[in-house]
């Protein structure tokens, strides 16, 4: 784990045990820091709390004065941040299920949700059954048990429903990798929280209007995603390689049963030779190569959501 990440680590755990006391069951690294591939200057920070039982409003408002950026310095983009329940962990529910959602670093927009009623459906529901998921599989304990004692994996039906949710809620967006407009917010104590200075990844997770159906078919697998293929007036656009790259982890999750880093679901899907000069490209984008075009990565996303639904 990258150092700088570490003490960061350290000291959030210490201070969301001086919030929760003995209430506070575990704390886990996931995404990138879980698995190994944290780049620093582009990836986020994603923790998970686990909780004995809920928490009052009061508890919630004090976790995000603490751990919001502002109070507590997160060294990468920024932190993501969701609270469970220990039964909600356990539960392998699709569902939300979360206590407090923080999102909060110097290059994410900020957001503090503390009710899952309070999310807007529209900002997509599907992300929390999937973390619980990779959670399972992934999560780097920094406190407490295992992660797979503590949190359940879903049913292959909760999981394709999800993943094809997900996949659909991606291809509404303006474009891959288009800024997203900002949410609105609970009010959380402490210092107002600065500006976006770029859009987040994640969250903020507003859509454009209406479900993106899967659209025309995209080229056969073999030997596309050249740099030829690319349409005239398709310019490469900066974020279409994480659109590509996690789509590849969806396919991978569902054909192989495992979760893998973004890098390394995309080179298992080109080592089929499923567009493997796009996913080339697309790992090169993320070291400071020339990302895809926009119409490129969503031909993918189309082809990846086809390959999703005949998997059933």
């Amino acid at each position: 784990m990258h150092p700088t990440v570490r003490r960061y680590l350290d000291d959030l755990v210490d201070a969301a045990r001086d919030v929760l006391g003995d209430d506070l069951v575990g704390a886990y690294a996931a995404g990138s820091v879980a698995l190994d591939a944290y780049q620093p200057g582009r990836s986020d920070v994603d923790v998970a709390l686990v909780v004995a039982d809920r928490l009052d409003v009061a508890r919630r408002r004090e976790l995000v004065a603490r751990l919001r950026h502002e109070a507590l310095p997160c060294p990468a983009r920024g932190l993501e941040l969701v609270v469970y329940t220990r039964a909600v962990a356990r539960s392998g529910t699709a569902e939300p299920g979360f206590e407090v959602e923080l999102n909060s670093g110097a290059r994410m927009p900020f957001r503090a949700t503390l009710d899952p009623a309070d999310r807007p459906a529209a900002d997509g529901r599907f992300w929390y059954g999937l973390d619980r998921s990779i959670l399972h599989q992934t999560g780097y304990a920094l406190l407490g048990p295992p992660a797979v004692e503590v949190f359940a994996d879903l049913g292959p039906d909760d999981l394709r429903r999800l993943l094809v949710e997900a996949l659909r809620w991606w291809l509404a967006l303006p474009a891959p990798g288009a800024p997203e407009p900002t949410a609105s917010v609970q009010a959380v104590p402490g210092p107002a929280a600065p500006e976006p200075s770029a859009p987040g990844r994640s969250l903020p997770r507003s859509v454009a209007s209406g479900p993106a159906e899967p659209g025309p078919a995209a080229p056969g697998p073999a030997g596309n995603g050249s740099e030829a293929d690319r349409p005239a007036g398709d310019p490469p656009l900066p974020g279409a390689e994480d659109a590509v790259l996690g789509a590849c982890r969806s396919l991978v999750r569902l054909r192989d049963g495992v979760w893998l880093s973004k890098v390394a679901a995309g080179r298992r899907i080109a080592a089929t030779g499923a567009y493997p000069e796009l996913i080339a490209r697309c790992v090169a984008a993320r070291s400071g190569g020339t990302p895809p075009g926009g119409a490129q990565a969503r031909d993918f996303q189309r082809w990846v959501l086809r390959q999703v639904l005949d998997l059933s």
